[in-house]
């Protein structure tokens, strides 16, 4: 069989290598390459490649983005700059990568690790457990991309309210919006500041700036009322959590 393959590097230089190696492998088919994370998404889409060379420093969207948005039906390489943490998470995922600058022999024992997973089809990472397993400590997301069919959003972690569990996806809440994203509760949390976002309940969790009041609501529960008048139920580990944040603040 042959592999269909999409370059994704902001890099002209990486792009070229990967092309120069690729050249060598006869079941290997470079079908496009992009620049950006956004042309990716677009590429993905259209190409539906069984292999992705993805870069992770990218500006606009970086690699575990794009990742996010594409889904899970495409084999992945990450292309990075070293990166300790970066590297861990690769491993513990059990995810190949190519460390810069890297040469010919690498870039095909990476690629027979790939021709080994496409024949496994085995079950592919979590992109956003992966992004927060491979942040340094102290290192939170600054932002939070969701795919709504052929548009991307963009969501400043600052302008998040509120998030909600609903099964295997969160609903986002912003600017009086609601943006579902396939994502577990427990993974938008370990991405978040713990100093910022407070998991008040095991379905919410609430952007600690944009909590206006507390008000009791049941024996053991509160609710959070928030500056937009949006009411988010407080259990009583989540009031103890909120709490202690407020009087620090």
């Amino acid at each position: 069989m042959t592999i269909r393959a999409l370059i994704v590097d902001d890099e002209e230089l990486a792009r070229r290598i990967l092309h120069e190696y690729a050249r060598s492998e006869a079941d290997l088919e470079i079908i496009a390459e992009c620049a950006n994370g956004f042309d990716a998404v677009k590429a993905v889409a259209e190409h539906k490649p069984d292999l992705l060379f993805l870069d992770v420093q990218m500006p606009k969207l970086d690699g575990f983005e794009v990742l996010e948005l594409i889904g899970s039906e495409v084999a992945v390489v990450f292309v990075t700059a070293y990166d300790q943490y970066a590297m861990k998470a690769f491993d513990a995922a059990a995810v190949d990568y190519l460390l810069k600058p890297f040469d010919l022999e690498r870039f095909r024992t990476a690629l027979q690790r790939v021709r080994r997973r496409l024949g496994e089809k085995g079950e592919p990472p979590n992109a956003a457990e992966l992004k927060a397993a491979a942040q340094p400590p102290g290192q939170h997301a600054q932002r939070i991309v969701v795919k709504d069919g052929t548009r991307v959003h963009i969501i400043p972690v600052g302008q998040l309210e509120y998030a909600e569990a609903q099964d295997d996806y969160v609903a986002l809440h912003s600017g009086g919006k609601v943006y579902l994203k396939q994502q577990t509760i427990s993974s938008l949390e370990a991405a978040l500041d713990p100093m910022r976002f407070v998991r008040v309940h095991r379905s919410y969790i609430v952007n600690l700036e944009r909590v206006a009041k507390i008000e009791p609501y049941t024996k053991d529960t509160r609710l959070a009322v928030l500056v937009d008048a949006s009411q988010v139920p407080v259990s009583r580990a989540g009031y103890l959590r909120l709490k202690e944040l407020m009087d620090k603040g």
